[in-house]
């Protein structure tokens, strides 16, 4: 049985077998691996792009998804019994939760790989696309100097797991007070960004634009990074708030492309936890 609810579950190993999946599946690979199998996930309306990519990366491999809000979860009924009833129709369950160890509670009893949506405190799904998409345009994503700017949460989280998994260095950028623990942090925008490589951004919170005033990535920020250095905002971002109109049209900008990836990326996800658990791991 092999669920996916953190990265620091994962060796490197994992993710270049999953990089290695995305890859065959690309090539057209895996085309009806999910034929008569069914996914159940838990979503709130305003998922946007996990959620479409998951359900149409389903559907692409020949399986069948059930939607559901997330609070559909939050019932009195025990959690164990919802997954223990679950167990007898669903080949896999992908739930988004605010809270991640009800995700955990629900790997602890279901007989079919859980995988995480996105949490509170990560989106494993989101940074292991992000380093796949990084993995196309960088000669060594790990070598790279990745400098995130925001505050503590799911995002700098899910990339601090992915920096303690493949080695590369991170470092936080946000005001006093923001800090995630066990990470280098610079509370000085214009230093921080200096000779950075990648450039990663989450939303301020509105109740937190006051304090971050001074941390908006612009075009002149990125200019003192390094001359091929990548904007990889988390989205979605705000123009005007963690980045300026003019950054997020300029080539620094990752692009929308920059996610195409995150079908196969879940596509591949899916298929290396039923693998893993064919092979009893």
């Amino acid at each position: 049985m092999r669920n996916f609810i953190r990265l620091s579950d994962f060796t490197r190993d994992d993710v270049l077998r999953i990089f290695q999946i995305a890859d065959d599946i690309l090539q057209g690979n895996y085309k009806r691996y999910l034929e008569e199998k069914t996914i159940v996930m838990f979503f709130p309306a305003s998922s946007i792009r996990t959620r479409v990519t998951f359900e149409k990366g389903i559907h692409l491999l020949g399986g069948q998804s059930i939607l559901f809000a997330p609070e559909t979860l939050d019932k009195k009924e025990d959690i164990k019994d919802v997954t223990g009833y679950l167990n007898n129709w669903a080949d896999g369950l992908i739930v988004r939760h605010k809270d991640i160890s009800l995700l955990e509670k629900i790997a602890d009893n279901a007989q079919v790989p859980v995988i995480n949506g996105m949490t509170d405190k990560n989106h494993p799904c989101e940074m292991l696309a992000d380093m796949y998409a990084l993995s196309k345009i960088r000669r060594d994503l790990t070598t790279d100097q990745f400098l995130f700017v925001g505050a503590a949460g799911n995002i700098g989280y899910a990339w601090k797991e992915a920096s303690e998994l493949m080695g590369f260095s991170l470092i936080q950028c946000c005001p006093q007070g923001y800090e995630m623990e066990g990470l280098q942090t610079c509370n000085h925008l214009y230093d921080a960004i200096a000779d950075k490589d990648i450039i990663c951004t989450d939303s301020f919170g509105s109740n937190n634009l006051e304090n971050f005033r001074h941390f908006q990535v612009t075009l002149e920020h990125m200019k003192r990074a390094r001359k091929d250095a990548v904007l990889n905002p988390c989205p979605p971002f705000y123009r005007g708030e963690e980045v300026s109109d003019d950054v997020i049209d300029s080539p620094y900008f990752a692009g929308y492309h920059f996610k195409k990836c995150l079908m196969e990326i879940q596509q591949a996800i899916i298929i290396f936890c039923m693998q893993e658990e064919t092979r009893g791991v």
